[in-house]
């Protein structure tokens, strides 16, 4: 096996054990909406339920389930795609997709098992709240922020490359 689909296989198994795993706990231990606070006024596990994307868009769309799921799929096949063609020196690369897909992932197994997304991350300052959100969600912007910062790298270290 390849060894950045070694990394995809370890990062995703890791991130969606640790996704599903506290979607379910926070399920099963907390009512809809129950909010607990970790750090007042900054930080609390509040149980939400999103319909939608990010920031709840499209929560009204009719056909917003398809849609999402068939996002989702193409999402992981293009980034299965990516992980493929990556060099093997490429290992943060490879790390930044395999956050993204294994985020695109639990948001996926949650469409497909209720109908929408688990959130319960609440990050706000005083009456201001970011949107609830969760492992996956995480993942996936750690991953985005990470392939950022490979591709600005790889860029540079291009740059610096003499031409041959």
């Amino acid at each position: 096996m390849k060894a950045n689909y070694r990394i995809l296989l370890a990062v995703s198994t890791a991130v969606l054990i640790l996704d599903q795993a506290t979607k379910i706990l926070v399920d099963r231990t907390m009512a809809l909406y129950q909010s607990i606070p970790v750090v007042e006024g900054f930080f609390s596990i509040t149980y939400m339920r999103n319909r939608g994307a990010a920031f709840s868009f499209l929560s009204n769309f009719s056909y917003r389930l398809p849609f999402f799921i068939l996002v989702s799929l193409v999402a992981l096949a293009a980034i299965a795609v990516m992980v493929r063609k990556l060099r093997d020196d490429q290992r943060l690369a490879a790390v930044s997709l395999s956050l993204i897909f294994a985020g695109a992932l639990g948001n996926l197994i949650d469409r497909v098992r209720l109908g929408e997304v688990i959130d319960f991350l609440d990050v706000y300052w005083k009456t201001h709240h970011w949107p609830a959100f969760n492992v996956a969600d995480s993942a996936i912007c750690v991953g985005v922020a990470l392939l950022a910062l490979d591709m600005f790298r790889e860029e540079r270290s291009s740059r610096q490359r003499p031409v041959s």
